[in-house]
């Protein structure tokens, strides 16, 4: 076979809001990132990273998704250390070692399912690794590609060269990253375990089933100790990693329906947190929460873009948050699993704790140094680009919590899709394989 390039549903989604994502990161790093990191080539990094992101996504074949995540791998490592700070130098030797680990597994993976099934097609991987006779074999090689692809997606106990690294680049690297990069490594696993990996479900989904539990649990806690705006939402982005990953681990159409959502709302909230960040760091002079305030009584208009993607991220209805954790939810009390429900319940509420202690310190209390952080001060050629980006994708939080039921319908049919995968077996091998 040639390297193929497909889409279902679920990687089209992916595509679309990766490209809605990457445009409001470009508009905000107008005003966010200096002469002087444009001059070392923020903006060739920052668009092929895009790429392999993208690439990702759309590839059929396993040796290409390799090469795609090497891309995002080169290209994110030179933003994390634009600009050649000790903490930026720290947090990227940390997040290239961890993630070489990740490529060699990953790589290895690769050579021993070509050597058993003779492929790396993922359509016609489908098909070989059922045929095979050395099941026993390709469930190793699939636990291989779970760690392998656990590390790219920051889940436990996998995740702490994220919350050691993203606090530390430009607010506008900090919002991509958030909003992109593990959702590459949930996409990978989705994509392998539904696909490929679905011969030993009782074995293969009951591990995945245990890391989202302690992976929400351990990000949530960590970001309740947090007193660092940017490492508060760090922690955050490993605990929500948590329920993309519960999804597939239920293996059910209405959890794997909240799976889908929830990757396409995540994105979106997530990435806003982080430029909303940006502003109040510019705003009050840090991002440590002892350090700042005022800024609900200075920049009322700032608070209010703050409490639309947190609230969100809590799941307040009747915002997108509400639907992804509500699908979720009621997928686990389907199948009786109780504690699951349980669990999500209670890390969403920890989440709740989280939020406010933000909202508390950053914008709620007087600012220790008596600074009134007002929008005014910042020029209006700076503000907007700023602002503009922040409010459009509050806005679009919004429309789909408000509007949800043409959102769920098309996350219905991406699952459906993904528990019967004829169709896009037959896009690729054509027809009657």
């Amino acid at each position: 076979f040639g390297i193929t390039l497909v889409a279902d549903y679920l990687s089209a989604v992916m595509v679309v809001i990766t490209g809605i994502t990457g445009l409001a990161v470009a508009v905000y790093a107008l005003s966010d990132i200096d002469a002087e990191k444009e001059r070392l080539g923020y903006h060739s990094l920052f668009q092929v990273l895009i790429a392999g992101v993208m690439g990702a996504f759309l590839t059929g074949d396993l040796f290409n998704l390799y090469v795609w995540f090497e891309v995002m791998l080169i290209s994110s490592f030179g933003l994390l250390v634009l600009g050649g700070s000790r903490a930026q130098i720290d947090g990227g030797v940390k997040y290239v070692a961890l993630n070489l680990v990740s490529t060699v597994l990953f790589l290895s993976g690769v050579g021993l399912l070509y050597g058993v099934t003779g492929t790396l097609n993922m359509a016609d991987l489908a098909g070989a690794v059922d045929a095979s006779e050395k099941q026993g074999l390709l469930t190793v090689v699939a636990v291989m590609f779970m760690v392998g692809f656990g590390v790219k997606a920051a889940v436990f106990p996998l995740f702490f060269w994220l919350p050691a690294a993203y606090h530390t680049p430009a607010f506008s690297v900090s919002a991509v990253f958030a909003g992109l990069l593990t959702k590459v490594g949930v996409y990978a696993l989705i994509r392998m375990f539904t696909l490929v990996f679905d011969h030993d479900i009782g074995f293969t989904h009951t591990i995945l089933l245990w890391v989202a539990c302690f992976t929400m649990v351990v990000g949530v806690l960590g970001a309740a100790a947090q007193s660092d705006f940017r490492k508060i939402l760090s922690f955050h982005i490993v605990s929500q990693i948590g329920y993309m990953v519960l999804g597939l681990a239920l293996y059910t159409p209405l959890a794997l329906v909240g799976a889908v959502f929830y990757l396409v709302h995540h994105i979106v909230v997530k990435a806003n947190l982080f430029l909303v960040a940006g502003v109040a760091e510019k705003l009050t002079g840090s991002t440590e929460l002892s350090k700042i305030g005022g800024l609900y009584k200075s920049a009322p208009l700032l608070a209010v873009l703050f409490l639309i993607p947190a609230f969100s991220l809590a799941g307040f209805p009747p915002l997108s948050g509400f639907w992804a954790k509500y699908l979720l939810v009621k997928a686990s009390l389907d199948i009786g699993s109780y504690w699951v429900a349980a669990v999500a319940l209670a890390v969403g509420l920890l989440t709740i704790f989280s939020m406010t202690k933000i909202w508390g310190e950053a914008f709620w209390k007087p600012h220790p140094d008596g600074i009134e952080p007002r929008l005014s001060r910042i020029n209006r050629r700076t503000l907007v680009p700023l602002l503009l980006p922040i409010a459009g994708l509050a806005t679009l939080t919004c429309i789909i919590g408000l509007f949800p039921e043409p959102f769920v319908q098309f996350a219905e049919a991406g699952a459906a899709q993904l528990l019967d995968p004829s169709a896009y077996i037959e896009a690729v091998l054509g027809a009657g394989s």
